[in-house]
């Protein structure tokens, strides 16, 4: 069976998408890279600045890569602040399966707000989203309706400066884990 090259190329593209999603930063460029980030954040949406002042701790993944065609794969590192200074470093791993195709990349913050949060993130088996404790997404274009004195949620996660192209519907699991 011979297949088109757009269609190879497309496949060619993807596994080398997916598997750089393992690729490693430096910590110290990482911890510029997500201080970069949540300025840029903090510039673009006021609500996520307000937050920021409440949080116990903000965890920013500052590139998030994501390929998928079918089955798909996203990872990346990030760094947790708190008190304005770096208090750790994390990885975001996550697959998906279902009617999806593409590649993106994009910036992740997740602003945690309570101390069983925090707790539950440090824990040995990680922080899995979708399970405790109560996160809720955050559309940046919505994100005025966000005040800190209506956030009632445990964790709120702002997903930003998306590049790329992603499509199509799909289960998906994230687990971030603290590095050594």
């Amino acid at each position: 069976m011979k297949r088109s090259l757009p269609v190879r190329a497309f496949v060619l593209g993807l596994v080398l998408a997916i598997t750089s999603l393992g690729a490693q930063a430096a910590p110290s460029q990482l911890d510029s890279d997500a201080r970069a980030a949540l300025n840029a954040l903090y510039e673009s949406s006021p609500a996520a600045k307000a937050l920021g002042a409440k949080a116990k701790g903000i965890l920013v993944f500052p590139d998030v890569r994501k390929g998928a065609l079918i089955l798909g794969a996203q990872g990346g590192d990030g760094v947790m602040f708190q008190n304005g200074k770096v208090a750790g470093h994390y990885s975001l791993g996550g697959l998906q399966i279902g009617f999806e195709a593409g590649a993106q990349a994009f910036a992740y913050a997740m602003f945690f707000m309570s101390d069983r949060a925090l707790a539950d993130l440090r824990a040995d088996r990680g922080f899995e989203i979708g399970a405790d404790p109560n996160v809720v997404f955050v559309d940046a274009g919505a994100a005025a309706q966000v005040t800190t004195t209506t956030a009632q949620a445990d964790v709120y996660t702002y997903v930003f400066d998306q590049r790329g192209l992603m499509g199509g519907l799909s289960l998906q699991g994230t687990k971030i884990t603290r590095q050594n």
